[in-house]
């Protein structure tokens, strides 16, 4: 029998040097010297940056290959979606440094060769990880027909009800908060928003007003107005979840005789005439090109002297959400922010006379504070309710939006239009609080 020979190596190998130090010229490229965020690597080793506010932990080196595939938000947004990236410490606090800290000159898509060439090092080089099934997937259906509108409010607000209230708490508003004293809770801060509108649309100044709430979600609006101030309402939602959901508060609240919850497109409501208009939240879905439009039908629905009270997200020169934006393809498809002084013309241009404006970016900020806080308190039951991937968009959205608002890159404007009669009254009072 013959033994093999046994040769002793004599070649050297070179031990491969830890992920952070291959990583870390590009995280020098994307974050500025001032970042104070670590960088946890999955290999164990870390890129440590000053007194850190919170860590990025890169799980797996997936992370990096959907980066590569989708440069910009969209990859980051894949990575954390899918669990391959996570934060530690307060999310809004973290994210508000790296929007801060990053060199706001050197975009992500000009860093794609440094980030080849490290994937390439790393061996990471293949096929596209797989899209997360939370994603909104483009159709090519034209904006804002009526059949594309309620597909895409299904996808963000036919979710879960169970998920919604774990988000919202029990008032169940999704929308800006006002918090009008200081230490006021959410509850009492939205129910402060609602006897806000309430008292701007003259709801307190007669009985028994007819007031249609454009997009009204779950019901607290109606409710709020029937209850308080004695309102016959009639409010309407594309989401079947929503009207479902809001029909059964009313029945419970009692105020069936009041309200009505209709499942209704605002641009099938025939010659109905109401005294007042309420629009929470509803604007952003219409797309600017279809503003004047929006508000001429809900100018047709007043009678003279009505009242509208448009409550909305809002951008400096306005912000329609490309096809490939984190906030498309996961939260809002075909949302579009639109600059207040657009809606102003809009409003005009349909027969408004505008009478306040007003901006709550603030307390929009300390809202999705709470609402991040209420799904982190709850995370376990979110997770099992949504999915993982679901709960996930959400932390990440309302984080990134809350930064948004506290910074000034985005705004909440209530603004109040009348309709004058044919003498040219408004029907305003002399004076009144704001």
């Amino acid at each position: 029998m013959l033994w093999p020979i046994m040769r002793t190596s004599t070649r050297t190998t070179t031990p491969t040097p830890p992920v952070a130090e291959q990583l870390r010229p590009l995280a020098d490229a994307l974050l500025a010297p001032d970042a104070n965020v670590d960088i946890e690597l999955w290999d164990g080793s870390s890129i440590r940056r000053g007194d850190p506010v919170g860590a990025v932990i890169v799980r797996s080196p997936r992370a990096l290959q959907h980066i590569m595939w989708a440069p910009k938000e969209l990859g980051l947004a894949r990575a954390y979606v899918t669990g391959e990236i996570d934060f530690t410490g307060d999310v809004i606090d973290l994210m508000a440094q790296l929007r801060t800290s990053s060199p706001q000159e050197n975009s992500t898509v000009r860093k794609i060769p440094a980030l080849v060439r490290t994937v390439r090092e790393l061996d990471l080089i293949g096929a596209r990880p797989p899209i997360p099934q939370a994603e909104f997937q483009p159709h090519w259906w034209k904006n804002h027909t009526i059949f594309r509108d309620a597909d895409a409010i299904s996808h963000h607000y036919d979710v879960s009800n169970a998920f919604y209230e774990m988000v919202l708490g029990p008032s169940m508003v999704y929308s800006c908060a006002y918090f009008a004293e200081p230490g006021m809770g959410l509850a009492e801060a939205q129910a402060a928003k609602c006897e806000l509108i309430c008292r701007k649309l003259g709801l307190g100044e007669q009985p028994g007003l007819r007031l249609l709430d454009v997009g009204c979600g779950w019901g607290t609006m109606a409710m709020h107005a029937a209850a308080h101030h004695d309102a016959h309402v009639v409010g309407i939602t594309i989401s079947r979840e929503q009207a479902e959901h809001a029909r059964q508060r009313v029945t419970a609240a009692g105020l069936s005789d009041q309200v009505e919850i209709r499942l209704q497109d605002y641009r099938e409501l025939g010659g109905e005439t109401f005294d007042v208009i309420s629009s929470i939240g509803m604007s952003e879905h219409v797309g600017k090109a279809n503003l004047t439009t929006y508000f001429t039908l809900l100018r047709a629905a007043l009678r003279p002297q009505g009242r509208l009270l448009n409550h909305a997200i809002s951008s400096i020169g306005g912000s329609r959400l490309s096809r490939g934006s984190f906030m498309y393809r996961y939260v809002f498809p075909d949302g579009e922010l639109i600059d207040v002084g657009d809606t102003l013309r809009a409003m005009q241009d349909a027969g408004f006379e505008i009478r306040d404006v007003q901006s709550l970016r603030e307390h929009y900020a300390e809202t999705l504070r709470h609402w991040v806080r209420n799904l982190e308190d709850h995370w376990q039951k979110a997770v099992a309710e949504v999915g993982e991937e679901r709960a996930r968009v959400w932390r990440l959205y309302m984080a990134g939006s809350s930064v948004g608002f506290a910074d000034g890159g985005i705004n909440l404007h209530q603004v109040l239009g009348v309709v004058q009669d044919a003498e040219g009254r408004s029907g305003m009072p002399a004076a009144r609080p704001v």
